[in-house]
């Protein structure tokens, strides 16, 4: 395996990691709050847990593990891992349209120095 590859494993895990994260907001939303009766609360985590799309997110995060092992075979995981935040970043900006977040100053420039640790982490 190349480094080339290692870093396609390392964006293969981010992108997984970020589908993840959405798809379980999105359908947790579809779904509702859980009901006050403890018998109710039961079989509404247990149909949200059936839900095909809440499955694809359990199977994006193993293939995400699966992906960074291959990742980690070759990349050093100080190297690798500030990739990581690229979740972040992703994640921060795909919520305004998919969910009508805001993006506020405050994030954004919370994200500007996610990117910038980012840069200079990946320099050193």
């Amino acid at each position: 395996m190349n480094l080339l590859t290692s870093y396609v494993m390392v964006l293969l895990t981010v992108l997984l990691t970020v589908y993840g994260q959405l798809v379980l907001k999105w359908r947790v939303l579809v779904a509702g709050l859980p009901p006050a009766e403890p018998t109710d609360k039961l079989r509404f985590y247990v149909h949200l847990l059936l839900d095909p799309w809440i499955i694809s997110t359990f199977a994006a995060v193993f293939l995400a593990a699966l992906a960074w092992m291959t990742a980690m075979m070759k990349l050093p995981i100080s190297r690798a891992y500030p990739f990581m935040a690229l979740n972040f970043i992703l994640v921060g900006f795909l919520a305004v349209p998919m969910f009508g977040e805001s993006m506020t100053w405050p994030k954004l420039g919370g994200l500007a120095l996610v990117v910038a640790g980012l840069v200079l982490t990946s320099q050193g």
